[in-house]
Protein backbone atom coordinates (compact mmCIF):
# COMPACT_ATOMS: atom_id res chain seq x y z
CA UNK A 1 0.00 0.00 0.00
CA UNK A 2 1.27 3.35 -0.89
CA UNK A 3 1.84 5.74 1.73
CA UNK A 4 1.84 9.36 1.26
CA UNK A 5 4.57 11.54 2.02
CA UNK A 6 4.45 14.47 4.00
CA UNK A 7 6.02 18.08 3.40
CA UNK A 8 8.44 18.35 6.49
CA UNK A 9 11.53 17.85 4.27
CA UNK A 10 14.66 20.50 4.69
CA UNK A 11 16.14 18.90 1.12
CA UNK A 12 18.22 16.38 0.24
CA UNK A 13 21.37 18.46 0.73
CA UNK A 14 20.61 19.61 3.70
CA UNK A 15 19.76 15.71 4.94
CA UNK A 16 23.53 15.08 4.57
CA UNK A 17 23.42 14.10 0.55
CA UNK A 18 26.55 14.52 -1.01
CA UNK A 19 28.76 13.63 -4.56
CA UNK A 20 29.36 10.40 -3.19
CA UNK A 21 25.89 9.33 -3.09
CA UNK A 22 25.07 10.93 -6.13
CA UNK A 23 27.23 9.01 -7.78
CA UNK A 24 25.83 5.94 -7.21
CA UNK A 25 22.49 6.21 -8.89
CA UNK A 26 21.69 6.53 -12.55
CA UNK A 27 19.20 8.49 -14.75
CA UNK A 28 17.60 4.74 -14.75
CA UNK A 29 17.09 4.64 -10.73
CA UNK A 30 15.61 8.19 -10.72
CA UNK A 31 12.88 7.08 -13.37
CA UNK A 32 11.49 4.47 -11.08
CA UNK A 33 13.07 5.60 -7.25
CA UNK A 34 13.55 7.79 -4.77
CA UNK A 35 16.34 8.67 -2.60
CA UNK A 36 15.76 9.08 0.99
CA UNK A 37 17.29 9.08 4.69
CA UNK A 38 16.73 7.04 7.54
CA UNK A 39 15.59 9.01 10.42
CA UNK A 40 14.73 6.13 12.48
CA UNK A 41 13.91 2.81 12.78
CA UNK A 42 11.52 1.20 14.52
CA UNK A 43 10.15 -2.40 14.80
CA UNK A 44 9.69 -3.20 11.22
CA UNK A 45 8.96 0.43 10.09
CA UNK A 46 11.50 3.03 8.88
CA UNK A 47 10.89 6.78 9.29
CA UNK A 48 12.83 8.49 6.50
CA UNK A 49 12.85 11.94 4.68
CA UNK A 50 13.67 13.18 0.82
CA UNK A 51 12.58 15.49 -1.46
CA UNK A 52 8.94 14.24 -1.08
CA UNK A 53 8.86 14.84 2.83
CA UNK A 54 9.09 12.33 5.57
CA UNK A 55 7.09 9.23 6.18
CA UNK A 56 7.02 5.77 7.33
CA UNK A 57 8.22 2.86 4.77
CA UNK A 58 8.50 -1.13 6.37
CA UNK A 59 12.39 -1.93 6.80
CA UNK A 60 12.44 -4.98 4.50
CA UNK A 61 14.30 -5.55 1.69
CA UNK A 62 14.00 -8.60 0.00
CA UNK A 63 18.23 -8.97 -1.69
CA UNK A 64 19.49 -8.28 1.49
CA UNK A 65 22.30 -11.46 1.87
CA UNK A 66 23.70 -10.15 5.62
CA UNK A 67 22.81 -8.02 8.58
CA UNK A 68 25.76 -5.36 6.96
CA UNK A 69 23.04 -4.84 4.19
CA UNK A 70 19.81 -4.11 6.01
CA UNK A 71 19.20 -0.03 6.68
CA UNK A 72 20.09 1.55 9.85
CA UNK A 73 20.17 4.99 10.90
CA UNK A 74 21.64 7.57 8.82
CA UNK A 75 21.69 5.15 5.67
CA UNK A 76 20.77 6.50 2.38
CA UNK A 77 18.24 4.13 0.71
CA UNK A 78 16.39 4.20 -3.02
CA UNK A 79 12.96 3.48 -2.85
CA UNK A 80 10.42 2.69 -4.88
CA UNK A 81 8.31 5.46 -6.38
CA UNK A 82 4.90 3.87 -6.33
CA UNK A 83 5.01 1.24 -3.36
CA UNK A 84 7.95 3.06 -0.80
CA UNK A 85 9.42 0.11 -0.28
CA UNK A 86 13.01 0.16 -0.32
CA UNK A 87 15.10 -0.91 -3.30
CA UNK A 88 18.51 -0.58 -2.14
CA UNK A 89 20.90 0.55 0.73
CA UNK A 90 23.73 3.07 -0.72
CA UNK A 91 27.06 2.36 0.06
CA UNK A 92 28.34 4.39 3.42
CA UNK A 93 30.64 6.33 4.07
CA UNK A 94 30.77 5.38 7.66
CA UNK A 95 29.20 2.27 9.84
CA UNK A 96 29.34 1.78 13.30
CA UNK A 97 28.19 -1.56 14.75
CA UNK A 98 28.86 -4.21 17.16
CA UNK A 99 28.08 -7.63 18.45
CA UNK A 100 24.34 -7.61 19.71
CA UNK A 101 24.93 -8.40 23.34
CA UNK A 102 24.69 -12.11 25.20
CA UNK A 103 26.49 -14.68 23.23
CA UNK A 104 24.78 -15.11 19.89
CA UNK A 105 26.82 -14.10 17.27
CA UNK A 106 24.40 -11.54 15.25
CA UNK A 107 25.64 -8.26 14.29
CA UNK A 108 24.17 -4.84 15.38
CA UNK A 109 24.15 -1.79 13.06
CA UNK A 110 24.34 1.36 15.30
CA UNK A 111 24.47 3.92 12.82
CA UNK A 112 25.99 4.81 9.32
CA UNK A 113 27.24 8.11 7.52
CA UNK A 114 28.60 10.05 9.95
CA UNK A 115 31.06 12.70 9.69
CA UNK A 116 32.13 13.63 13.24
CA UNK A 117 31.16 11.19 16.93
CA UNK A 118 30.73 12.84 20.39
CA UNK A 119 31.85 10.49 23.10
CA UNK A 120 29.99 11.69 25.59
CA UNK A 121 31.37 10.87 29.45
CA UNK A 122 30.67 13.18 32.48
CA UNK A 123 33.05 15.03 35.01
CA UNK A 124 32.19 12.27 38.03
CA UNK A 125 32.42 8.53 39.13
CA UNK A 126 30.89 7.58 35.68
CA UNK A 127 34.28 9.02 34.12
CA UNK A 128 35.84 5.57 32.39
CA UNK A 129 39.09 5.67 30.26
CA UNK A 130 38.35 1.78 29.24
CA UNK A 131 34.87 2.74 27.92
CA UNK A 132 35.85 5.89 26.48
CA UNK A 133 38.78 3.24 24.62
CA UNK A 134 36.17 1.52 23.22
CA UNK A 135 33.89 4.34 21.75
CA UNK A 136 37.68 5.66 20.33
CA UNK A 137 38.49 2.20 18.46
CA UNK A 138 35.17 2.74 17.13
CA UNK A 139 35.04 5.89 15.86
CA UNK A 140 39.02 5.22 14.41
CA UNK A 141 37.93 2.33 12.78
CA UNK A 142 34.92 3.86 10.80
CA UNK A 143 37.07 6.54 9.80
CA UNK A 144 35.43 9.24 11.67
CA UNK A 145 36.52 12.20 13.62
CA UNK A 146 36.14 11.57 17.34
CA UNK A 147 35.24 14.20 19.70
CA UNK A 148 35.55 13.44 23.67
CA UNK A 149 32.03 15.90 25.67
CA UNK A 150 32.84 15.31 29.28
CA UNK A 151 29.61 16.71 30.51
CA UNK A 152 28.60 18.05 34.26
CA UNK A 153 31.82 20.32 34.13
CA UNK A 154 29.83 22.47 36.73
CA UNK A 155 29.84 19.72 39.47
CA UNK A 156 33.33 19.52 39.40
CA UNK A 157 36.32 21.87 41.16
CA UNK A 158 38.46 20.36 38.30
CA UNK A 159 37.18 19.84 35.42
CA UNK A 160 40.31 19.70 33.37
CA UNK A 161 41.62 16.99 35.28
CA UNK A 162 39.35 15.06 33.43
CA UNK A 163 39.78 16.21 30.01
CA UNK A 164 43.48 15.77 30.82
CA UNK A 165 42.87 12.22 31.67
CA UNK A 166 40.65 11.65 28.17
CA UNK A 167 43.50 13.50 26.06
CA UNK A 168 46.53 11.24 27.20
CA UNK A 169 44.71 8.26 25.96
CA UNK A 170 45.37 9.11 22.05
CA UNK A 171 47.38 11.86 20.52
CA UNK A 172 45.77 15.09 19.34
CA UNK A 173 42.48 13.81 20.83
CA UNK A 174 39.42 16.40 20.66
CA UNK A 175 38.36 16.91 24.15
CA UNK A 176 35.39 19.81 24.97
CA UNK A 177 34.25 20.09 29.02
CA UNK A 178 30.81 21.65 29.11
CA UNK A 179 27.84 22.17 31.35
CA UNK A 180 25.08 20.80 28.87
CA UNK A 181 22.30 22.88 30.37
CA UNK A 182 23.77 25.89 29.10
CA UNK A 183 23.41 26.78 25.49
CA UNK A 184 26.38 29.19 25.05
CA UNK A 185 28.72 26.47 26.81
CA UNK A 186 28.53 24.42 23.74
CA UNK A 187 30.30 26.81 21.52
CA UNK A 188 33.15 24.51 21.43
CA UNK A 189 31.28 21.83 19.63
CA UNK A 190 28.58 23.35 17.40
CA UNK A 191 31.44 23.89 14.55
CA UNK A 192 30.69 20.06 13.85
CA UNK A 193 27.10 20.50 13.47
CA UNK A 194 26.84 22.85 10.35
CA UNK A 195 24.40 21.94 7.64
CA UNK A 196 24.58 18.95 6.11
CA UNK A 197 26.86 17.79 8.76
CA UNK A 198 26.05 14.43 10.65
CA UNK A 199 26.98 13.81 13.98
CA UNK A 200 26.25 11.24 16.38
CA UNK A 201 26.40 10.38 20.63
CA UNK A 202 27.35 7.53 21.80
CA UNK A 203 27.87 6.93 25.88
CA UNK A 204 26.28 5.02 28.64
CA UNK A 205 23.23 6.16 30.43
CA UNK A 206 23.03 8.59 32.92
CA UNK A 207 25.82 10.93 31.24
CA UNK A 208 24.02 13.41 29.96
CA UNK A 209 23.26 12.89 26.73
CA UNK A 210 19.11 13.25 26.66
CA UNK A 211 20.40 16.96 27.82
CA UNK A 212 22.86 17.38 25.33
CA UNK A 213 20.91 16.76 22.72
CA UNK A 214 17.90 19.25 23.56
CA UNK A 215 20.09 22.04 24.13
CA UNK A 216 21.84 21.38 20.79
CA UNK A 217 18.27 20.58 19.06
CA UNK A 218 16.63 23.98 21.17
CA UNK A 219 14.15 21.22 21.99
CA UNK A 220 13.11 19.55 25.33
CA UNK A 221 11.42 16.50 23.29
CA UNK A 222 14.01 14.10 25.11
CA UNK A 223 12.96 12.62 28.83
CA UNK A 224 15.88 13.10 31.02
CA UNK A 225 15.71 11.69 34.81
CA UNK A 226 17.77 12.86 37.83
CA UNK A 227 21.38 11.67 38.68
CA UNK A 228 21.20 8.99 41.86
CA UNK A 229 22.99 11.11 44.44
CA UNK A 230 24.53 7.19 45.68
CA UNK A 231 26.03 6.35 42.21
CA UNK A 232 26.31 9.58 40.06
CA UNK A 233 24.11 8.36 37.66
CA UNK A 234 21.07 8.61 35.87
CA UNK A 235 18.39 6.29 34.87
CA UNK A 236 18.40 5.28 31.28
CA UNK A 237 15.82 7.27 29.23
CA UNK A 238 16.28 6.42 25.30
CA UNK A 239 15.15 3.97 23.61
CA UNK A 240 15.92 3.92 20.05
CA UNK A 241 17.98 5.24 17.36
CA UNK A 242 16.78 8.40 16.08
CA UNK A 243 17.87 11.62 14.18
CA UNK A 244 17.29 14.89 15.46
CA UNK A 245 17.61 18.19 13.52
CA UNK A 246 20.10 20.80 14.93
CA UNK A 247 19.86 24.44 15.73
CA UNK A 248 23.25 25.00 12.84
CA UNK A 249 21.17 22.96 10.35
CA UNK A 250 23.22 19.70 10.74
CA UNK A 251 21.79 16.10 11.95
CA UNK A 252 22.21 14.25 15.18
CA UNK A 253 21.82 10.28 15.78
CA UNK A 254 21.41 9.55 19.33
CA UNK A 255 21.99 5.64 20.50
CA UNK A 256 20.76 3.87 23.35
CA UNK A 257 23.11 3.69 26.21
CA UNK A 258 25.13 0.45 25.50
CA UNK A 259 25.83 -1.39 28.44
CA UNK A 260 27.81 -4.09 26.46
CA UNK A 261 30.01 -2.96 23.74
CA UNK A 262 31.48 -6.24 22.16
CA UNK A 263 34.29 -5.00 19.22
CA UNK A 264 34.21 -6.81 16.03
CA UNK A 265 35.87 -6.30 12.83
CA UNK A 266 37.73 -3.70 14.50
CA UNK A 267 41.45 -4.28 14.38
CA UNK A 268 42.77 -1.33 12.88
CA UNK A 269 41.02 0.67 15.20
CA UNK A 270 42.25 -0.94 18.18
CA UNK A 271 45.47 -0.78 16.58
CA UNK A 272 45.46 3.21 15.93
CA UNK A 273 43.78 3.91 19.64
CA UNK A 274 46.68 2.31 20.94
CA UNK A 275 49.28 3.32 18.51
CA UNK A 276 51.91 3.58 21.38
CA UNK A 277 52.11 -0.14 22.23
CA UNK A 278 52.19 -0.87 18.62
CA UNK A 279 55.20 0.85 17.96
CA UNK A 280 56.68 -0.40 21.33
CA UNK A 281 55.71 -3.50 20.42
CA UNK A 282 57.62 -3.41 16.58
CA UNK A 283 60.88 -2.40 18.88
CA UNK A 284 60.84 -5.99 20.33
CA UNK A 285 63.45 -8.17 20.30
CA UNK A 286 61.04 -10.83 19.18
CA UNK A 287 58.37 -10.67 16.84
CA UNK A 288 55.95 -12.57 18.68
CA UNK A 289 57.05 -11.33 21.82
CA UNK A 290 54.14 -11.56 24.68
CA UNK A 291 55.63 -8.75 26.67
CA UNK A 292 55.85 -10.76 29.78
CA UNK A 293 59.45 -12.27 30.28
CA UNK A 294 60.76 -12.12 27.09
CA UNK A 295 64.70 -10.69 26.70
CA UNK A 296 64.44 -7.22 24.79
CA UNK A 297 61.19 -6.61 25.62
CA UNK A 298 60.55 -2.62 24.52
CA UNK A 299 56.95 -2.71 25.75
CA UNK A 300 57.70 -4.04 29.39
CA UNK A 301 60.81 -1.68 29.16
CA UNK A 302 58.41 1.36 28.62
CA UNK A 303 56.58 0.16 31.78
CA UNK A 304 59.48 0.16 33.67
CA UNK A 305 60.88 3.72 32.87
CA UNK A 306 57.29 4.67 33.92
CA UNK A 307 56.37 5.83 30.28
CA UNK A 308 53.57 3.30 29.78
CA UNK A 309 51.00 2.38 32.42
CA UNK A 310 50.67 -1.29 33.08
CA UNK A 311 47.31 -0.75 33.09
CA UNK A 312 47.27 0.86 29.40
CA UNK A 313 48.82 -2.44 28.42
CA UNK A 314 45.83 -4.64 29.98
CA UNK A 315 43.18 -2.69 28.45
CA UNK A 316 44.95 -3.08 25.47
CA UNK A 317 45.24 -6.79 25.68
CA UNK A 318 41.19 -7.23 26.78
CA UNK A 319 40.09 -5.38 23.67
CA UNK A 320 42.31 -7.12 20.83
CA UNK A 321 41.63 -10.43 22.47
CA UNK A 322 38.05 -9.30 22.60
CA UNK A 323 38.01 -8.34 19.04
CA UNK A 324 39.90 -11.21 17.63
CA UNK A 325 37.65 -13.55 19.17
CA UNK A 326 34.14 -11.56 17.94
CA UNK A 327 35.84 -11.23 14.58
CA UNK A 328 36.29 -14.60 14.60
CA UNK A 329 33.43 -16.38 11.70
CA UNK A 330 30.73 -19.16 13.32
CA UNK A 331 32.67 -21.59 10.83
CA UNK A 332 36.20 -20.69 11.78
CA UNK A 333 35.23 -21.15 15.60
CA UNK A 334 33.76 -24.96 14.80
CA UNK A 335 36.74 -25.74 12.79
CA UNK A 336 39.07 -25.02 16.05
CA UNK A 337 36.54 -26.48 18.12
CA UNK A 338 36.30 -29.60 15.93
CA UNK A 339 40.51 -29.63 15.49
CA UNK A 340 40.88 -29.56 19.43
CA UNK A 341 38.07 -32.44 20.21
CA UNK A 342 40.37 -34.36 17.32
CA UNK A 343 43.16 -33.70 19.20
CA UNK A 344 41.74 -34.58 22.80
CA UNK A 345 40.16 -37.75 21.31
CA UNK A 346 43.66 -38.62 20.04
CA UNK A 347 45.48 -37.76 23.44
CA UNK A 348 42.98 -40.01 24.93
CA UNK A 349 43.55 -43.27 22.81
CA UNK A 350 47.10 -42.82 23.49
CA UNK A 351 46.76 -42.83 27.13
CA UNK A 352 44.12 -45.89 27.05
CA UNK A 353 46.56 -47.43 25.20
CA UNK A 354 49.63 -47.16 27.15
CA UNK A 355 47.90 -48.77 30.57
CA UNK A 356 48.03 -52.45 28.99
Amino acid sequence: MKTEMTSKNPGLADLGWTAFFQSQISIDDLSLSLPVRVLAVHRGQLCVAGDGGETMIPSYLHDARSEEEYPTVGDWLLINRDTHRPDRVLQRTSLFKRRAPGTGRRLQLIAANIDTLFIVSSCNQDFNVARLERYLVLAREAGVTPVVVLTKADLTDEPEAYARAARALQRGLLVETVNALEPGDLAGIRAWCGSGQTVALMGSSGVGKSTLINTLTGARALATQAIRDDDDKGRHTTTARSLHRLEEGGWLIDTPGMRELQLTDTAAGVEEVFEDIVLLAKACRFSNCTHEAEPGCAVRAAIEAGTLPPERLARWRKLAAEEAFNTETLAERRARDRSFGKMVKSVLKRKERTRF
